[in-house]
């Protein structure tokens, strides 16, 4: 008997030269829907609509097609069961052998400015999953293709098996598409729990982008997903020259990202190392903002991540070139820029047009479970901002303590930051104390510490911190508050002739 293939699509990429090889190589006819049947009539492929199959119109302006007995019955029957097989008969029910479905662009849509509720619920696809389901369910029986990569796929193993598929093939095309309409839904509920404000499900989906070498470790597997079906974010940057990114590259990457988004549209670069920043500064050209990035800790810099706000020119790129570095991304980079990057082949170089836009949320594992916290997106004013000693910041100097909270947010706590002309010249991270990250960054600072200001991502439980900072040269500290013993910070801070400023906002970074 004939073999009957069931073809509804949305994206109709490959499709033609696919149908017309199923019929005219393998003897398949095809029954197909809507848009699909056009298109494959319009190419001279002979097609059989829908209705015209179950004898049933379509309804509802198309929103029932493809739901009834002569459909679903084809696809569920189990031919290795008597019962099913006179079923079929009875009721007159072809077999089907082939079903090839994908979906409404339902997470394109969303995607797009200005999409109304109601558009996005007409791309909720109903009978497409139910199709896709029900053919995966019963894959010993019949092929499901959701992915027209696969198309050739399939082909290849009608060719070499004589007209046969394997059901190792069969099971990896349900196993996959399984996974399509649970990202489906996925990107379904999120969309309508985000319009309702509700949160009661966190659900994630992500769909495989590539293996990675290895993760933070050697003996660690690993590999890179995306979320959601229209690539954003790091999906989207262009890898113009290098080795291939690493786990550690991407982690560093999206680190130098979140600090880059800081600065807007002043020239702006920053150094990342294991995940913190060993020299971010700005300058009046991209050249002079990353020299002073480097210069603020050049050995820490050694093998690091270079992220810049502004398009690579010849000038930065051969000063950058003068190191060794693992990455660099930049919204743009000229031709110019490229060409002095491509002496060094292994050099990873990188653009991401938006580097603004980071995700909503923060999600850690831990054994059980996931939690699950909004992004520290706070867009950092000093409008809010106490200033709590006698002694009052120069303009000058709240611009200096503004760019170094910037920079803080963004060190792993507990952190000190202690800056000087919109540059770092001291990194305190992740000490189990803060007067050690104090301690660090200023004996990192030398004798430039003479005047700076300092920046701590969370209160002063003591005045030690203040102490030792005075002692240093330090003019004017920026931090949370919000200690009990606040006042006694204070206090110290008036003795030592010090500014200090509350900002009522803390950013630890764990």
């Amino acid at each position: 008997m004939t073999r009957l293939a069931l073809l509804s699509v949305s994206d109709k990429t490959g499709l033609i030269e696919f149908a017309r090889q199923l019929v005219e190589k393998f003897d398949f006819e095809i029954v197909s829907s809507g848009g699909t049947a056009q298109a494959l009539k319009a190419e001279g492929i002979p097609v059989m609509k829908v209705a015209e199959y179950t004898g049933a119109p379509e309804i509802l302006g198309g929103r029932v097609k493809t739901l009834h007995p002569k459909i679903h019955g084809g696809i569920l029957a189990r031919r290795d069961m008597p019962e099913h097989l006179a079923d079929l008969e009875q009721h007159q029910i072809r077999p089907i052998d082939l079903v090839v479905v994908n979906l409404y662009p339902f997470a394109a849509t969303i995607s797009k400015p200005g999409v109304s509720l109601a558009e996005a619920i007409e791309q909720i696809d109903i009978g497409g999953p139910a199709m896709l389901r029900a053919s995966a369910k019963n894959f010993a029986h019949l092929t499901v293709l959701s992915n027209p990569d696969r198309y050739n796929d399939y082909l290849a193993e009608l060719t070499k098996n004589s007209g046969a598929v394997s059901i190792e093939f069969r099971q990896a095309r349900a196993l996959e598409t399984f996974q399509h309409t649970a990202a489906y839904d996925t990107a379904i509920a999120g969309y309508l729990a985000e319009q309702a404000g509700e949160s009661t499900n966190y659900q994630i989906s992500a769909q495989p982008l590539q293996s990675l070498r290895y993760g933070e470790n050697p003996h660690q597997p690993a590999a890179w997903y995306q979320t959601g079906a229209v690539p954003t974010g790091w999906t989207t940057a262009k890898i113009l020259q290098g080795k291939e990114l690493s786990y550690n590259n991407l982690v560093d990457l999206e680190a130098a990202r979140r600090i880059i988004a800081e600065f807007g549209d002043t020239p702006a670069a920053t150094i990342i190392k294991h995940n913190n920043p060993c020299g971010t500064a700005l300058g009046d050209t991209l050249l002079e903002a990353y020299d002073r990035a480097y210069n603020a800790d050049s050995t820490s810099a050694f093998g690091g991540i270079v992220a810049v706000n502004r398009p690579l020119d010849a000038d930065t790129a051969r000063s950058m070139s003068q190191t060794f570095l693992e990455c660099i991304v930049a919204p743009e980079c000229t031709p110019e820029a490229a060409e002095v990057f491509a002496a060094k082949k292994n050099l990873r170089v990188l653009t991401l047009a938006d580097l603004a836009t980071g995700t909503k949320d923060n999600v850690k594992v831990i054994a059980g479970g996931l939690l699950v916290q909004a992004a520290d997106e706070t867009i950092e004013t000093t409008d809010n901002w106490q200033v709590v000693t006698t002694k009052q910041p120069t303009e000058a100097e709240l611009q200096e303590l503004l760019f170094a909270w910037k920079v803080c947010k963004h060190v792993k706590s507990n952190a000190i930051v202690v800056t000087k002309n919109r540059a770092t010249i001291g990194v305190g991270a992740g000490q189990m104390n803060r007067v050690g990250s104090a301690k660090i960054a200023l004996e990192q600072a030398g004798t430039n510490a003479q005047g700076a200001i300092l920046a701590s991502d969370g209160f002063f439980p003591f005045d030690d911190s203040v102490k030792t900072a005075a002692a240093a040269g330090i003019t004017a500290i920026v931090q949370p508050g919000g200690s009990m013993r606040d006042n006694d910070s204070i206090a110290a801070a008036n003795e030592l002739g010090i500014v200090m400023v509350f900002t009522g906002v803390r950013h630890f970074l764990h």
